[in-house]
């Protein structure tokens, strides 16, 4: 008979182990229904202060926002880890206890767990884009062709906005928050008074010098460094291969020169009457030979110089960097808050010097420079005889090793599908035996 083991656990394992051990410093209680969210809310924020639904000024879905009457509006910016690294919070509470030390002794914390990872940070942002869709959206008289922009009232631009799923008209009962609203849409509006009732109408140029504005703030502070880095410094960069390859030519010809002016001395025959005149001119030289360059040598530093200054010549000025600077954060207050058909208007007056109160003009200059330089670089790239070995740059070297990884994790799963007795046959020596087509060949 076969033995077998026992499964039996032996006297003195777990059984001796005291409970009190095992138990859990914390009890937690099933949850009903989705899993809380985590919210950093501003601390001057009020008790009075909701979460509300508001249409997003970029694109007019409904979006969370928390809105106080005192210290105004906030957007929310969700911060996730990545999907690698699955992570939760657990969050302790404790009860609000008196002065008595006993009373905290007894009382045990409230603990929760949360399954996401998500933080969502109340963020500041401008009333007047909230309103900004409507204010746009200019009013078309019948018969007419083209838009005409009038004075309305704030009610009349409130009651344009999309009203599904939206809070604006609980919020615009605070009169704290109205008249924050309405202060805001006076920046970019041009106003009159109407009896009792203030009028508003969108003035473009008042909107595009308040985005400046805002632009100037972030370009000041400094961008992050992955935007700076991809949208300053690599969108101004010149290209550097067409340089390569002319100095390299610059190069051949020097060594070259040196070559042919070698093989000149050597091949000339030098007789007594020149050995005598090279002597009598080398003896009075003699002092003034260090101080004088040999000519190859004066060429080929020459050359470098050229070389060098075609290298710096086209270098951004920090006057073309802080212009792109100013762009770059301007486009992304416009791609986060403004419409879409709003933004290439205003993009078009930023040409324009009656509209726009800062000059593009040396960044455009610049930009269009590189653009010939960046198409002369292609030509030259797809004229060149690609027979040579040239080196991989650092994009080209990632792809390589990649694929080389790809490939091994292919033959490493091919290995580990493979069937003990296929292992075995690789490893039979078959170099003295016939191959099996052999046997079925025509007689």
């Amino acid at each position: 008979m076969p033995r077998t083991r026992s499964t039996k656990p032996a006297a003195s394992e777990s059984t001796d182990t005291p409970a009190s051990s095992l138990a859990s410093k914390h009890q937690l209680t099933p949850r009903q229904g989705p899993s809380p969210g985590v919210f950093i809310l501003p601390k001057a924020a009020t008790p009075q202060a909701r979460i509300v639904t508001l249409p997003h000024p970029r694109n007019g879905k409904p979006s969370r926002y928390l809105v106080c009457p005192e210290t105004g509006l906030f957007e929310f910016t969700k911060i996730s880890a990545p999907n690698s690294a699955p992570r939760s919070w657990l969050i302790e509470t404790r009860p609000n206890l008196g002065d008595d030390d006993t009373d905290k002794k007894e009382s045990d914390p409230l603990v929760d767990i949360v399954s996401s990872s998500d933080m969502f940070v109340a963020t500041a942002i401008d009333a007047l884009f909230l309103v900004l869709p409507s204010l746009v959206d200019a009013t078309v008289p019948k018969g007419s062709d083209e838009k005409t922009s009038l004075f309305l009232s704030s009610d009349d631009y409130f009651d344009k906005l999309p009203e599904e799923s939206s809070h604006l008209a609980e919020i615009l009962q605070w009169e704290a928050t109205r008249a924050l609203i309405e202060s805001r849409m006076e920046v970019i509006c041009d106003t009159v008074e109407a009896g009792d009732e203030k009028m508003f109408r969108l003035s473009e140029k008042k909107l595009l010098a308040t985005l400046l504005a805002k632009a100037e703030r972030i370009s000041d502070g400094g961008l992050p460094p992955t935007l700076e880095e991809k949208f300053v410094k690599r969108a101004l960069e010149a290209p550097i291969l067409l340089h390569r390859s002319s100095l390299a030519a610059k190069l051949g010809e020097s060594q070259a020169a040196v070559e042919t002016a070698v093989e000149s001395d050597a091949s000339t025959p030098v007789t007594d009457s020149a050995q005598s005149q090279s002597t009598t001119v080398t003896a009075d030289s003699n002092s003034s030979f260090v101080s004088q360059p040999c000519t190859a040598a004066t060429s080929f530093a020459e050359d470098s110089k050229v070389e060098d200054a075609a290298l710096t010549a086209i270098q951004a000025s920090a006057e073309v960097t802080a212009l792109q600077r100013l762009h770059v954060a301007f486009d992304f207050i416009c791609s986060r808050y403004i419409p879409a058909a709003t933004v290439e208007q205003l993009k078009r007056y930023l040409s324009q010097a009656d509209m726009c109160s800062v000059d593009f003009s040396p960044l455009d200059k610049y930009l269009a420079a590189l653009a010939e330089l960046r198409a002369e670089a292609i030509a030259a790239n797809s004229t060149a005889d690609y027979s040579r070995k040239r080196m991989r740059d650092g994009e080209e070297d990632d792809l390589v090793q990649e694929k080389k990884r790809k490939l091994e994790e292919e033959k490493k799963k091919r290995r580990a599908n493979e069937s003990r007795g296929v292992r075995e046959l690789k490893k039979v020596n078959t170099s003295g035996m016939m191959k099996l087509s052999h046997f079925f060949r025509a007689k």
